[in-house]
């Protein structure tokens, strides 16, 4: 299954440090992880919040075991393609060891692009 997440500075960081091979433990005021099942989505995202609040914002993109990640509620948070998989923040490290290859920065929007540049 391909998700997609949407991520400031901080935890595209973290992501990184991990050789791209997990998402970041959450923070006490982060009960859940939330990636979302559609680009578009979190190009919005990144480009609507994380780049005003945070100077930058990014979109990665990640796959996980399907038959794993189906155990999570998708929940739609808007629109009918504003689709995202709720994951408990307890849960976080066995949703990381059932991700199937690395974390990929596919988009990037920064002061200098807030249209967006891909980081290739």
């Amino acid at each position: 299954m391909t998700l997609w997440r949407p991520t400031g500075p901080r935890e595209l960081a973290l992501a990184r440090d991990s050789g791209w091979r997990e998402w970041p433990p959450r923070l006490p005021e982060q009960p859940i992880f939330y990636p979302v099942l559609n680009r578009g989505y979190a190009e919005r995202i990144a480009r609507e919040w994380n780049l005003p609040r945070d100077g930058e914002g990014h979109v990665t993109r990640f796959r996980v075991d399907a038959g794993f990640a189906s155990r999570y509620p998708v929940r739609q948070a808007g629109g009918r393609t504003i689709l995202e998989l709720w994951v408990p923040a307890e849960e976080l490290a066995e949703f990381n060891a059932h991700l199937r290859g690395p974390i990929e920065l596919v988009w990037s929007y920064l002061p200098e692009h807030p249209e967006g540049v891909s980081p290739r």
